[in-house]
């Protein structure tokens, strides 16, 4: 076995409970860009397909030590804790929130991030992560974030990088933990592995949570269980598997408040929200299989169906009607790959992704739950096809360079049963994205990397569609991206990051998000750069120290031609500055605490960047673990401990609306292994 820790840095608050005082001892990596942020344990020799690690970008894991004692309402929140990445906090529900990075905000207009879970693509037709609620922190073995547009192996909703979570697999612990906190907050996860000499594996999770919320009206309910089993027979080359998840959900939504509101009470739910909530299911059925074909080949197939129904009702503002959502989707795939592990010299990879997605999409006006009318019926059926081939060759120890290639295709058409009429999808072609990533690590402990590529954005629902006044055919947006990068270690106790991005975009299309004809408008061709320097510093087992900060900014460089005033604004709701601080002090053998800073700058609110900044934030957060024995440990984590207000705003047309932030909160955890 082989133990990478690289410590990436990024971890806010209590993250570092259970991280790397062992790190410095670790054997380390230093011919690609990844940092690791706890021990992360991989097979060796490798097989199977490249890992991200060989992408040759800023990618980042976060391991299981970490994640499992973390407290979050939702699962996105745990992407709080790699580098650069934002949260979007809408506190509406079971719509509470959303992961975004490299200067593309959360709102959902555009978005940029492929979700994987256990290798199976996890976004809804939209580009939303939903999906993520299929998992609890006690069942996450990793995640892996990978930043920028040289990875191949993913098209659709490949805009600014992926995120991926890789859950528990094989072994015979056990694990529970119960949490009792803030809000009437109570939580219970269990997760049990089994494995023998048989060649099976299994794997079990249940997990249930319930708050009342810091505001009122904004009690959630849900109840998580998973299996894994596969099968590796002795002595043989292959493996097979299936993995089922399923989620259930009902939340109230406390809904957004003005200003004035906010100020006065933070708290409350406004009279026009008394009746909004959320009823949320979730499915995920994945078969997995791979093996070895002969000396360094090795194949890989997955099939998986993936099922959402939402039933929202929301009512934004006082002047607006509620509104009923639903949501039906059931997205069918295939994946195949095969890698050609030729020589240490050079690799070969090459995969094909099909997809099958059928969508409906439903939305009325309503009083108290009561339809008045409605607003829109589509089923539309959306198609993918891609594949990539790509190579690593490393002509000397210090050089490896990774050219890539990938294609996509999209069909699919869309019925309008409010009317009666069906319209195809965009003939959006061959979407073709060439990619290039160079890695070269002159001395031991620090590498210099560089990396180009392409990927693109079509529109989502009924933007994707040739509906009228729209009878052309549009092309796709594509993106295009570089980055520059140092990965150093110049001593055993410091390790770091350091990189310089720009994306451009050629014509973003940005979602109207409360159009009732589901389309979207032209938000023109755009710019993002920035800068990101993460450190991580480990002068001993007793103390361990981080830093982050990410540095962006999005601007629209040529606008669409209807709107000629947003000529060099910025794009809404992108901070100028993420940044995160913290240390964490091992007492001695039974006792740990952790301290930590994260922050965030302002952002605008629309693309006239003439409605003010909001957003900016300073919040603290402390956590003390005490191992009671080798089974049992407590953990006290006290969240926005010195109480700041802080929340999301958003403008609907006529004045700003905000989502507080919860206040101080504290949560007490028991944690047994068995």
């Amino acid at each position: 076995m082989k133990s990478f820790a690289h410590l990436g840095m990024a971890a806010p608050l209590c993250a570092l409970a259970a991280t790397a005082a062992s790190t410095a001892a670790t054997a380390q990596s230093t011919d690609d860009a990844t940092l690791t942020l706890g021990q992360v344990t991989v097979s060796a020799p490798a097989t199977g397909p490249l890992s991200s690690r060989r992408i040759l970008t800023s990618v980042d894991v976060v391991g299981a030590e970490v994640l499992s004692a973390q407290n979050v309402d939702q699962s996105w929140a745990l992407f709080g804790l790699v580098p650069g990445v934002m949260l979007t906090e809408f506190k509406q529900g079971t719509t509470s929130g959303k992961l975004s990075f490299r200067g593309f905000n959360g709102e959902g207009n555009v978005n940029a991030v492929k979700l994987l879970i256990d290798g199976i693509p996890s976004n809804t037709n939209d580009g939303n992560m939903p999906f993520l609620d299929l998992v609890s922190p006690l069942e996450i073995e990793r995640i892996e974030v990978v930043r920028g547009t040289n990875d191949p192996r993913w098209g659709l909703h490949n805009i600014a990088g992926n995120a991926q979570v890789l859950t528990r697999q094989g072994g015979n612990e056990g694990e529970a933990r119960v949490t009792a906190g803030s809000f009437g907050t109570a939580e219970v996860q269990l997760a049990k592995g089994l494995e023998g000499e048989s060649g099976w594996s299994q794997n079990y999770f249940v997990g249930w949570r319930q708050s009342e919320g810091y505001r009122a009206h904004s009690a959630t309910r849900k109840l998580n269980l998973a299996g894994k089993w596969f099968y590796q027979p002795a002595g043989e080359g292959w493996r097979a598997g299936l993995i089922a998840r399923t989620h259930d959900a009902r939340a109230e939504e406390a809904g957004y408040l003005t200003l004035a509101q906010g100020k006065a009470d933070p708290t409350q739910s406004p009279r026009h929200n008394a009746s909004d909530e959320d009823r949320r299911q979730l499915s995920q059925l994945s078969a997995h299989a791979e093996g070895e074909l002969g000396q360094g080949l090795s194949w890989l197939t997955r099939a998986y169906r993936n099922q959402i129904q939402d039933d929202r009702y929301v009512t934004f503002s006082s002047t607006v009607s509620q509104q009923e959502r639903d949501v039906r989707e059931t997205h069918r795939g295939l994946i195949g790959s095969l890698t050609w592990r030729a020589t240490p010299l050079w690799q070969l990879e090459g995969g094909l992704q099909r997809e099958w997605q059928d969508n409906v999409s439903e939305r009325y006006l309503t009083v108290a739950q009561v339809r008045s009318s409605q607003t829109r019926s589509q089923a539309f059926s959306f198609d993918t096809l891609g594949g990539y081939v790509q190579a690593v060759i490393t002509p000397s120890r210090q050089w490896t360079i990774l050219p890539a290639y990938r294609i996509d295709t999209l069909s699919g058409q869309l019925d309008n049963r409010l009317t009666g009429k069906r319209y195809t999808l965009n003939d959006y072609g061959q979407i073709r994205q060439p990619k290039l990533s160079v890695v070269f690590a002159p001395v031991s402990g620090h590498s210099l990397y560089a990396n180009w590529g392409r990927s693109f954005q079509v529109g989502v629902g009924a933007a994707s569609y040739k509906v009228p006044p729209r009878t052309s055919d549009l092309a796709p947006s594509l993106n295009e991206g570089w980055e520059f990068g140092w990965k150093f270690r110049p001593l055993p106790w410091l390790e770091g990051r350091l990189a310089s991005w720009t994306q451009t975009a050629t014509g973003e299309i940005y979602r109207k998000l409360n159009d009732p004809s589901g389309d979207s408008e032209n938000l023109g061709a755009t710019r993002r750069q920035g800068q990101d320097l993460q450190l991580n510093i480990n002068p001993g087992e007793a103390l361990s120290a981080w830093f982050s900060l990410s540095l962006q900014r999005a601007v629209i460089v040529e606008p669409d031609p209807s709107a000629p005033l947003t000529r060099g604004k910025e794009v809404d709701h992108v901070p100028h500055a993420l940044a995160s601080v913290g240390a964490k002090w091992r007492i001695d053998a039974k006792w740990e605490t952790t301290a930590g800073v994260r922050a965030q700058s302002s952002y605008f609110l629309d693309s006239t960047n003439s409605t003010g900044r909001y957003g900016q934030f300073v919040v603290a957060d402390v956590g003390v673990k005490h191992a009671v024995n080798e089974r049992i440990s407590l953990d006290l984590q006290v969240k926005n401990l010195f109480d700041r207000s802080y929340g999301y705003a958003w403008w609907d047309g006529s004045q700003s609306l905000h989502a507080p932030a919860d206040g101080r909160a504290a949560y007490l955890s028991a944690t047994v292994r068995f």
